[in-house]
């Protein structure tokens, strides 16, 4: 088994590209919903996701519903800026799906309200000029936290 990063409408190529190359390094599989704001052929994919996307184990969804109806909803992680629990907090388990939502607006809020108590954050200052941090870098922070309680063996 391994961890699952799921990608809701993901709209930057570079940021999609970094976080393939990510979930290769860790025997992550990645989930994309569609719409994408890019197509996955764009130079930017490929040159952020070099020639790690052919080991990439992605699975494509032509909508969120698609995809939740296949998965177990205890086991999915809802990432955003507007959860009160740290994604620190979470006791993460080989086969959690870590969910983030689009760069320019994150999850909307018929995803944050299926499970509120599965909504986490990555601290972070708030003023009127910090809204998020970079989409591939919140993805690397909670899957490396997930990964870090795992404590995958596999991992040099």
């Amino acid at each position: 088994m391994s961890l699952n990063i799921v990608l809701f409408e993901p709209e930057i190529p570079a940021n999609t590209g970094n976080i393939i190359r990510t979930c290769v390094c860790t025997n992550t599989t990645l989930h994309m919903i569609r719409p994408f704001g890019f197509s996955m052929s764009e130079k930017m994919i490929k040159r952020s996701g070099m020639d790690y996307i052919q080991y990439a184990d992605i699975r494509y969804y032509d909508s969120f519903e698609e995809y939740y109806e296949k998965y177990d909803k205890e086991k999915m992680y809802f990432f955003t800026t507007k959860a009160r629990h740290k994604h620190s907090d979470v006791v993460y388990k080989d086969g959690d799906h870590l969910v983030f939502g689009p760069e320019s607006r994150g999850l909307p809020e018929k995803i944050r309200s299926i499970n509120e108590q599965n909504n986490v954050r990555i601290p972070m200052l708030f003023n009127e000029y910090v809204r998020s941090l970079n989409l591939s870098n919140s993805v690397a922070i909670g899957l490396f936290e997930a990964l870090r309680q795992i404590d995958y063996k596999e991992f040099l």
